[in-house]
């Protein structure tokens, strides 16, 4: 989102209705001036953006310590119950920024568009991702787009940076967990990946499944409030779902984790979908929920303060970490038998996120 926006006197109306994106849109000329005013800067509007510049000039907070996350999303089908590509960005790197204690402030956005895609719904896409960063409090002060032949992009492809700051006393790390602190997950698992896949192979059920897709910053502030100092780790449990997060991070800390299967809240439907789909739940993406390794002394102020959010009003204690030189990932199943939750091995839902 480099260009500049012409003067309106000489701008044309793009014809959001039937219009489609070619490559005049990436040329730099008058026409990428129209995309970006029309469709980016009229819905990510704010006054770093309105600057019109190449980057943003962006005031900090003194005496807190920086942090930065970047990522991409590529996820089909670009529309999906409870969400699109559009929201899903603006949500999952705000969610990495505050996976640090951290109080996300700022975020970029870079678009690669292909030929002919439909400038109605880069609009739709593009309108979406500034209401989810501007209802989070988060403006996409920055950005780029580029335009690339038909066949070479899947309709539009968004890499997005985030930054943040953390508080005073707040040092969070996937190598803090310890054996014997408390393993808390915040509500349901599955729902987006689940959501993706019915939305992919026109799968109907009962009850509809929405993407959990959610904006988590203001739910880890509060636990920040409550019990800052005894939080070890936060991961959201995205591609490779609760399995990945926490194999990941028993490697990092050289420790293992026992989780009781009853516990890990799973919702009817999105466990018949996964029994239909052959799917593992525990393998299941997320978009809204995040993982907790805490110290067992404060367990439960935090879980009491995870459910009076909205965004934890399901959240549940499933387990604890175990000193365990292999890493090992443990699961007490419902039957009262184990198992060994291993990562995920090959791909079970392909661009999910």
């Amino acid at each position: 989102m480099t260009a500049q926006s012409p003067i309106k006197a000489f701008r044309r109306k793009l014809d959001l209705r039937n219009g489609r994106v070619d490559m005049s849109h990436g040329s730099g000329g008058r026409a990428s001036a129209d995309l970006v005013a029309q469709i980016f800067r009229d819905a990510f509007a704010n006054e770093w953006l309105d600057q019109g510049n190449d980057q943003a000039s962006l005031p900090l907070p003194a005496g807190q310590r920086l942090v930065m996350t970047t990522d991409g999303y590529v996820v089909s089908p670009l529309f999906f119950p409870g969400g699109d590509i559009g929201s899903l960005a603006v949500h999952g790197t705000i969610n990495d920024i505050a996976m640090a204690g951290a109080r996300p402030l700022y975020l970029s956005a870079s678009f690669i568009v292909e030929e002919g895609f439909p400038l109605g719904d880069l609009d739709r896409i593009a309108r979406s991702m500034g209401a989810a960063s501007r209802a989070a409090g988060v403006p996409v002060v920055t950005g780029d787009t580029k335009v690339v032949e038909r066949g070479k992009a899947d309709g539009v492809f968004i890499s997005t940076a985030g930054v943040g700051v953390v508080p005073e006393g707040i040092a969070l790390s996937g190598d803090r967990a310890r054996p014997g602190d408390a393993v808390i997950l915040s509500g349901h698992i599955g729902d987006h990946g689940v959501a993706i896949m019915s939305s992919r192979e026109n799968l109907e059920f009962e009850t509809a499944v929405l993407s959990d897709s959610a904006a988590l910053h203001g739910l880890v502030a509060a636990m920040v409030a409550a019990a800052g100092p005894s939080l070890r780790t936060m991961r959201d449990p995205t591609r490779g779902g609760l399995a990945a997060t926490l194999n990941e991070l028993a490697h990092q800390s050289g420790v293992g984790f026992r989780i009781d299967e009853e516990a890990v809240p799973v919702r009817a439907e999105v466990a018949a979908a996964c029994e239909l789909l052959g799917l593992d739940p525990l393998y299941v993406a997320n978009e809204g929920k995040l993982v907790a390794v805490v110290a067992p002394e404060a367990a439960e102020r935090i879980l009491g303060v995870m459910r009076a959010h909205p965004l934890g009003r399901d959240a549940a204690l499933i387990g604890t970490v175990v000193a365990d030189e292999r890493r090992f990932v443990q699961m007490t199943t419902s039957f009262g038998g184990g198992r060994i939750v291993d990562w995920l091995s090959g791909e079970q839902l392909p661009r999910i996120c």
